[in-house]
């Protein structure tokens, strides 16, 4: 078993005098330093090499690797296993040649400084990730601590949520916390107007309007939530879609013939860091998946050009698929042998050809197969009737 010669030590703004003893002793006595500029202006260790981030960033692990057999000491901000460099580390290198010294991290500074409890907000990131991601969390009376990608970031979400009808939210950008320099800038979304250090952390109180959007994170939002023409799983038939699909943290889902995109975006949405895969032959539809995506805070759908089956030829296995266009015997198989263990497959079919084709399945493999009627009630003239949505057949089964 190897021996731990990589420490990852969290510094903060009040630099070496924040580490306790033995934590400064082991960046005192490290071979190598690595971190960014301000980690190394916050260390005082002057007889260790030296070494800047590499980019691209991925390039790290091979630079750590290069260096095992010396003293290694990683330098990030606050706990580094909480949306830190740690976290990348620790999926490369074995836990057992890795030690971890946490600090305060941000998060826990910014609810102090807020009174708030951590147990009742949500923590995010947007620092080197789409600021869209965001959107996804606005909800009335939300908390939210948000670790920013820069100067410009606090004025884009106060954006996102005056348009979306938070214009009222308080916000506060916290910077340096813990530091000789620290700084605390209050305001309103709508009227948000502070220019602000580029190394900061925002806090968000969620205020909605009366006519504000609500964007539950439970599926079924409403259809004129998204770009679409025409085509697309209704409210309805989504909501009931996405409960056998079973969105889970992490998981992966193959959105086949996504079309506007409504199933695989509202996936993403059920579950934190949920990725999905669109699988669609137009371009105006990728294009309208792209722009759902964004608008609705999941701007990591990733959209794929081509028809099926062979269009699911490399791509990662999925723990979810969901076929709504495209559906056929061969694209059935080909997503069913992908498919991981107690994964979830549902096939939803509006045609008479399509309907046989579930049955058939259906008598090889099993699984619940259900009608799905809808009726909205419309103006007719001056009163008020059911109009019925084309039923749907819904196959579903779980791989076992």
């Amino acid at each position: 078993m190897s021996e731990a010669w990589l420490h990852i030590v969290g510094i903060g703004e009040d630099g070496m005098d924040g580490l306790v003893p033995a934590t400064r002793a082991i960046v005192e006595a490290a071979e190598v330093i690595i971190g960014g500029d301000r980690h190394h202006k916050l260390s005082d260790n002057t007889t260790a090499e030296r070494v800047a981030w590499p980019s691209p960033f991925d390039a790290l692990i091979d630079l750590l690797i290069a260096k095992r057999g010396k003293r290694v000491v990683v330098l990030a901000t606050g706990d580094p296993l909480w949306f830190s460099v740690g976290a990348r580390i620790g999926r490369e290198i074995e836990a057992n040649e890795v030690v971890y010294h946490p600090q305060l991290s941000a998060f826990q500074l910014a609810a102090a400084r807020m009174g708030w409890s951590m147990a009742d907000l949500e923590t995010l990131t947007v620092h080197g990730r789409p600021v869209e991601q965001m959107i996804a969390f606005i909800q009335p009376e939300v908390r939210l601590l948000i670790l920013t990608t820069g100067a410009e970031t606090p004025g884009q979400i106060a954006q996102f949520l005056t348009e979306r009808g938070f214009g009222r939210s308080k916000m506060s950008v916290l910077a340096a916390m813990g530091g000789k320099d620290e700084a605390r800038f209050d305001g309103v979304a709508e009227s948000w107007d502070h220019d602000v250090p580029a190394f900061n952390t925002l806090a968000v109180e969620c205020v909605a309007a009366p006519d504000a959007a609500l964007l539950p994170r439970v599926p079924g939002l409403a259809d004129e939530l998204f770009q679409h023409d025409g085509t697309m799983t209704k409210q309805e038939v989504r909501a009931a879609t996405l409960a056998k699909l079973m969105p889970m943290r992490g998981a992966l889902l193959w959105d086949v013939g996504t079309g506007c995109g409504s199933i695989a975006v509202e996936w993403m949405r059920g579950a934190r860091y949920a990725r999905a895969i669109g699988i669609e032959p137009r371009a105006d539809r990728r294009a309208m998946a792209a722009a759902n995506a964004l608008a609705l805070g999941v701007p990591k759908l990733q959209l794929v050009e081509g028809r099926v089956p062979d269009a699911l030829n490399g791509l990662d296995a999925p723990d979810a698929v969901f076929i709504g266009g495209g559906l056929s015997r061969e694209t059935f198989e080909a997503s069913w042998a992908a498919l991981r263990p107690l994964g979830r497959m549902v096939c939803n079919a509006v045609t008479l050809e399509s309907e046989a084709l579930l049955l058939e399945l259906h008598k090889e493999h099993g699984g619940q197969l259900v009608k799905l009627s809808v009726n909205r009630a419309e103006p007719i003239g001056g009163l008020t009737g059911w109009r019925p949505l084309m039923p749907v057949t819904q196959w579903s089964l779980i791989k076992r």
